[in-house]
């Protein structure tokens, strides 16, 4: 029997908790330890180092606050309790050395768990400001991991338990890091990727169409298109391509994400706290399209670490029109050593041993 402390890994079921969990996860085992995953029964559909099939990963009932619905609430309440007991049986039973969260209510049960039972507890937030889970939970663990500096600087009581580490980076990261982004040529193929998060984007579908369309025609077979576009929606972007005789690859998901982001000159995305880590580490030029609404503009924020370099070109949704992305499309094609300039300055700010710091932390925290 394995007798290696356990470090039991908490996350919200989508990429952007999962993929920085599953690196440090690596990291760990490297260093002679054992890993598993609590987390929501979403993440079952990824593929990697947690899955039931390596008998590592443990799903844990939870529910997002959605609203003040009050039946919403209750419901929301409800399940959050059944996760709590079932996260103080699966911690009681495992005996982890530590547990770390990665943000998402899905980490509520499994941290306060840690927290009655006396186990050492750490969260990360990869977001420019701390998730809604990650605040209530800062109070409450021994260690805060951030991504950015300056994250926790107006709240001195948490700044003191802060460390700045960076976002872990799966292995698929680091080695689409290695490769050094490739210009395009004046007359050339140019490169576009277009992503909106683990769930897609319905205004990528509803704005990119419309913009390559309103592209001079020469543009139209320079393109070498991918998009992520949601099944709903495949039918009438494919038929708006095919009639332009673009070349586009669509899907739902890619799971050759990395790879197909080191293969491009311009990615267009959402700004989850993931997809600018990576574009960071990767150091690919993008326009980035904050989700609107967030009670706490993370995406915003999150888009504004690489605009400030000039690493991105930041579009609030409401300018984000077909006109203006067309513009920027056709600037950057007629101007291809503008994107060039911009994936160097995105990598400057991309941290590619954030997985070894976060470990060390752990350790730390751990006494291991």
């Amino acid at each position: 029997m394995d007798n290696s402390p356990l470090i039991l890994l908490a996350a919200g079921g989508t990429g952007g908790h999962l993929f920085p969990a599953e690196a440090l996860g690596v990291e760990l085992i490297k260093r002679g330890f054992r890993v598993r995953l609590a987390t929501d029964a979403r993440a079952l559909r990824y593929s990697g180092l947690f899955s039931k099939a390596n008998d590592n990963i443990d799903v844990v009932p939870s529910e997002t606050v959605r609203g003040r619905n009050p039946i919403s609430l209750a419901r929301t309440a409800i399940m959050l309790g059944y996760g709590g007991i079932v996260a103080l049986n699966l911690v009681r039973r495992l005996k982890p050395a530590a547990v770390i969260g990665f943000g998402g209510y899905p980490t509520l049960p499994p941290l306060m768990a840690a927290r009655l039972l006396g186990v050492p507890g750490i969260i990360h937030d990869a977001n420019a400001v701390l998730g809604r889970a990650n605040r209530f939970l800062a109070g409450h663990v021994n260690a805060i991991a951030t991504s950015l500096p300056g994250v926790l600087d107006r709240d001195p009581a948490l700044a003191g338990k802060a460390t700045t580490v960076g976002t872990p980076m799966r292995p698929a990261i680091l080695a689409a890091a290695a490769i050094p982004f490739a210009s395009s040529e004046a007359n050339g193929p140019l490169r576009l990727l277009v992503v909106g998060g683990s769930q897609g984007a319905r205004v990528m579908s509803d704005i990119v169409p419309p913009a390559l369309e309103r592209l001079e025609p020469v543009l139209w077979s320079r393109l070498i298109l991918t998009q992520q576009v949601r099944e709903e929606d495949m039918a009438r972007v494919r038929a708006i391509y095919d009639r332009l005789k673009i070349s586009a690859e669509l899907a739902p998901f890619f799971t050759d994400l990395p790879a197909r982001l080191a293969s491009s000159h311009l990615v267009v995305s959402r700004s989850g706290a993931g997809t600018v880590a990576e574009l960071a580490a990767i150091g690919r030029p993008s326009i980035l399209v904050p989700l609107p609404g967030a009670i706490d503009q993370d995406q915003f924020a999150n888009a504004g670490v690489l605009s400030k370099v000039n690493g991105a070109l930041r579009i609030a949704q409401s300018d984000f029109t077909p006109d203006r992305l067309a513009s920027e499309i056709s600037a950057f094609a007629a101007e291809p050593q503008k994107l060039t300039g911009m994936a160097a300055a995105a990598r400057t700010v991309g941290r590619l041993d954030a997985a070894e710091r976060l470990a060390d932390l752990v350790q730390k925290v751990a006494g291991i």
